[in-house]
């Protein structure tokens, strides 16, 4: 069995962070989210992986490298722009060959990884297995529709009148029968092959299609949001471990990890916490649910709920919350202009301002 991670997409909910930077590349507990999916695979047996990757190739490229790291074998799949699921498995036919092949959206994150799919689909040979899941808004998914036999019998792209709550996780494995339905595929309204018509045609041509309703965490990171809640979740999973240097007058509560080359100064850190390396930590507030990736500089400054890439630099902001900066950014006090108020009161009013 081979995979086939996507890794391709310009991630326009995440700009201006993906500007600069692949949306799979992001750190969440400061590992790429793309990095969380390559472990999935190896962990489920599989070595030999082709990604898909667009215009942020190089980048992709230099941080996953031939793919040693993880214990795989990584072949790059050039892709000219993002022209759907189905597309990514058509240009990637003569590296998957005819061998079964799980596809793995690259920026997607599935808690306990995908061996039990696979194991499944390796025991009965089905000619696609799925993995669903319930959502609120069944509108900006592929959603499956269960017979009454508990079989799927109708998948939809993003349908404008969805007819269940099961999306389609981003993570399918087929059999090479697929590709006979792939070859039938024609665009979609949004101009893409979709894997949702290829599997609609699997149906339609009596092939068996097996699923599995998951109820763990699972999180398609496309998104700010997203992506602090998958941080949340992972961080609250942390083992502590203080490989830094932490001051005497220094505050730990909760589950932190410090990296080595770390420094803590007079400051709070409230787990669950990581601190990346070489990281200058000065008379600050971070935390709980907080990553500060490594080479980062924060000062007088209380930090929550947020992620912080590599190198930024923050002094004297106060309170930061519910957000991502991005690498090497800078934040810093500007002038402090004079306070100004303006009042139209009624008869008996009274205001307290505070000074």
């Amino acid at each position: 069995m081979k995979a086939l991670v996507l890794a391709g997409g310009i991630g326009s909910r995440m700009r201006p962070i993906t500007h600069t930077s692949a949306k799979q590349l992001i750190p969440v507990a400061n590992k790429p989210v793309l990095f969380y999916g390559l472990e999935a695979i190896r962990d489920a047996g599989i070595r030999e992986v082709g990604i898909i990757v667009g215009s942020t190739a190089p980048e992709i490229e230099r941080a996953v490298g031939d793919g040693s790291q993880f214990g795989l074998k990584v072949t790059y799949l050039p892709q000219d722009a993002p022209r759907g699921l189905g597309h990514a498995v058509l240009i990637a036919r003569d590296f998957l060959g005819d061998d079964d092949f799980v596809m793995y959206l690259g920026d997607n994150f599935v808690l306990g990884g995908i061996n039990d799919a696979v194991e499944r689909f390796r025991r009965e040979r089905p000619h696609a297995q799925l993995m669903l899941t319930k959502v609120k808004d069944p509108h900006a998914f592929g959603i499956a529709t269960m017979g009454p036999d508990g079989r799927v019998v109708d998948v939809e792209e993003k349908p404008r009148y969805p007819k269940s709550d099961l999306a389609l996780v981003g993570v399918y494995v087929f059999s090479p029968v697929v590709h006979e339905a792939i070859a039938e595929l024609k665009p979609s309204w949004r101009n893409e092959l979709e894997i949702t018509d290829a599997i609609q045609w699997l149906i339609d041509h009596d092939r068996r299609i097996e699923s599995t309703i998951i109820t763990g965490f699972w999180k398609d990171t496309g998104s700010l949001a997203d992506m602090l809640e998958m941080n949340r979740f992972i961080l609250e999973s942390l083992d502590s471990e203080v490989s830094g240097e932490v001051s005497a007058d220094t505050e730990i509560t909760g589950r932190v990890v410090i990296g080595p080359g770390a420094v803590i100064t007079g400051s709070r850190i409230i787990g669950p916490v990581v601190v990346g390396a070489g990281s200058i930590i000065r008379n600050s507030q971070l935390g709980p649910f907080t990553s500060i990736d490594c080479d980062c500089t924060v000062i007088d400054s209380e930090i929550e709920q947020s992620i912080v890439l590599r190198g930024a630099f923050i002094d004297g902001i106060g309170r930061i919350e519910w957000s991502m900066i991005g690498r090497e950014a800078r934040l810093t006090p500007g002038p402090r202009a004079p306070k100004t108020y303006r009042f139209v009161l009624g008869d008996h009013s009274e205001v307290r301002v505070g000074v």
